[in-house]
């Protein structure tokens, strides 16, 4: 492993069938596992950086995002894919079980490893997973959906995101879409963005996690929802899930990506609910 000098992450490649997974560790102690998709490791390093003080955490780039690399790059990025991953990612740093927080398509890649690998995970908080199958009108969002990845591979980018925002209930004026998604941007943004759409939005959105399997399973399931997301798509498929589990969701700081907005509030809440199981 190298050091990465820019926190106190170590840096690893862990080759497995059909890609290379870059992944970072910090700290010691007891295993949290922090998953996005299509977020790679930087969008949490911060809140890995707060959990390191006392704990191990490992963070990755899923496959074929930023610079985990694919044998293949035509290959859909599935849940199940995602899942074997992170198992193998566990089996590697051999500091499991686990705590695994996933995070909106990351959340969808921590249910996928409960249902398949529950000897590796004691606890999963799946964090505002976005499950359109669960909803009554998924046939109508299906639609929006195919629209989006159709508008988005025409080559209208921020029309594609104006759509997205829209289905997703996210307030975002059109100005700042523009300022965003319009002119020169990063070319590893670029191509991140055109994996998620063309080979990953799909895949996670119209899963269907199996309900039995994990009430059955001995992991603990944790729904986690913003509290500041109420109406929003995710707002809604993380209460449909937590409804299928019978369960009741958990409200976490700031919104869909709260790690990111207010880390050391969303820590804080995270170290709360661990504790509780």
């Amino acid at each position: 492993m190298a050091t990465n000098p820019t926190d106190t992450a170590a840096a690893g490649l862990l080759k497995v069938p059909g890609a290379q997974l870059y992944y970072e560790v910090r700290g010691e102690g007891s295993l949290i596992v922090l998953a996005g998709a299509p977020m790679d490791a930087a969008a949490f390093a911060p809140l890995a950086e707060l959990l390191a003080t006392d704990h191990t955490v490992l963070t990755t780039d899923p496959r074929g995002i930023n610079r985990s690399r694919l044998d293949d790059p035509g290959q859909d990025s599935t849940p199940q894919l995602r899942a074997d991953d992170l198992s193998r990612l566990i089996a590697h740093i051999d500091a499991g079980p686990a705590v695994a927080v996933g995070s909106s398509g990351g959340a969808v890649s921590v249910l996928a490893l409960a249902q398949r690998r529950p000897d590796q995970v004691h606890t999963i908080i799946a964090h505002e997973p976005p499950l359109i199958e669960l909803l009554d009108d998924r046939e109508q969002l299906r639609a929006g959906t195919e629209d989006i990845v159709a508008t988005y591979l025409a080559g209208e980018v921020t029309g594609a995101w104006k759509k997205f925002f829209a289905q997703a209930n996210l307030t975002m004026p059109e100005p700042l879409i523009e300022q965003m998604f319009g002119g020169e941007r990063d070319p590893q943004q670029v191509a991140d963005e055109r994996r998620w759409f063309a080979h990953e939005m799909r895949a996670s959105t119209y899963w269907r996690p199996d309900p039995a399997a994990l009430r059955a399973a001995p992991t603990r399931i944790v729904v986690g929802i913003g509290a500041d997301s109420a109406g929003q798509l995710c707002d809604r498929t993380s209460r449909a899930l937590a409804r299928s589990l019978g369960t009741e969701p958990t409200a976490f700081p700031g919104g869909h990506t709260g790690f990111v907005e207010t880390p050391d509030a969303f820590a804080a809440r995270l170290r709360t609910v661990i504790r509780k199981g």
